[in-house]
């Protein structure tokens, strides 16, 4: 009955952290430390490690600021606070828990720089993009540092600055693909969005002017990702299978667009969220190996 409940509250307190999209964080962190380091060591776990409960505290402050309107979908419905699985009162803690314990690890581990650089990813997050969503569609503009920062935190706990290196590009790639990754997101779930009175691109485009713009901020994506494979990478095997990669969603995209003038909207989110996850491990293998 123990490990029972236990359990029932790990999974309760995972979902509150984002697990789902802290690890990715943790593995763009520790993408910029191996590019700048060349190394996979103890610190790189750490670096992992507190970017992780970092961001998992920024996906616990997320619940506790969004739970009256996730009540509202059907989608979030079911999330721990609106469900009653949780309180606001206890997800404050946890959500402070997860900030001390990364918090430490970071400090005590990096140079200052690399905590504030952590700290500012979840002021991104939580202060800037969060409250703007309900003001304007387009606050993912600003709310595409969260995607650019973490390469970021990993190349300044290798010891690197920032004007220097392949890191520009890379936080480039992931601060551009933010946007469809948005953008797409609201063409799955934009009319939800509606239903709590936030402001969605529905009421700016249709659905076609939408998917277009998207298939644009793609293309951003995927010359980007390219730039990246050509500058950063090393012109071995591992570079040929990511242009192959790459080549296979922009012809696939651009087949769906311009033949059938149509894109479907979770086909392209998986092929660009695998896209994003691929370049990570090729980056850290390709300076690895």
């Amino acid at each position: 009955m123990r490990k029972i409940k236990l359990n029932y509250w790990i999974k309760i307190i995972l979902e509150l952290g984002k697990v789902r999209i802290s690890l990715p964080i943790a593995i763009s962190a520790l993408t910029g430390y191996v590019l700048k380091t060349n190394i996979f060591d103890v610190q790189a776990w750490m670096l992992m490690a507190g970017v992780f409960l970092m961001s998992c505290s920024s996906g616990a402050i997320n619940h506790l600021q969004e739970y009256k309107t996730d009540a509202l979908m059907p989608r979030t419905k079911n999330r721990p606070i609106p469900s009653g699985k949780i309180s606001p009162k206890a997800t404050f803690w946890v959500a402070a828990g997860f900030f001390a314990y990364g918090a430490f690890l970071l400090i005590a581990n990096f140079p200052i720089l690399v905590f504030l650089t952590s700290f500012l990813t979840l002021i991104s997050y939580n202060a800037i993009y969060t409250p703007l969503k309900k003001v304007t569609a387009f606050a993912v503009a600003p709310g595409s540092l969260v995607g650019a920062l973490p390469p970021y935190i990993g190349w300044f706990a290798g010891g690197g600055n920032w004007d220097s290196g392949p890191i520009f590009w890379v936080a480039l790639f992931f601060f551009i693909g933010q946007i469809p990754h948005f953008w797409l997101l609201l063409l799955m779930f934009g009319k939800e969005y509606e239903l709590v009175g936030f402001p969605s691109l529905h009421a700016v485009f249709n659905d076609n002017q939408i998917k277009r713009l998207s298939f644009t901020w793609i293309l951003a994506t995927i010359s980007t990702a390219l730039i990246v494979t050509l500058e950063v990478l090393r012109g071995n095997i591992l570079m040929f299978f990511l242009l192959i990669y790459i080549f296979y969603v922009l012809f696939s995209l651009s087949i769906a667009m311009i033949i059938k003038h149509d894109i479907q909207a979770r086909p392209a989110f998986y092929k660009l969220n695998f896209l994003y996850l691929f370049m990570m491990i090729i980056l850290i293998a390709d300076s690895l190996f």
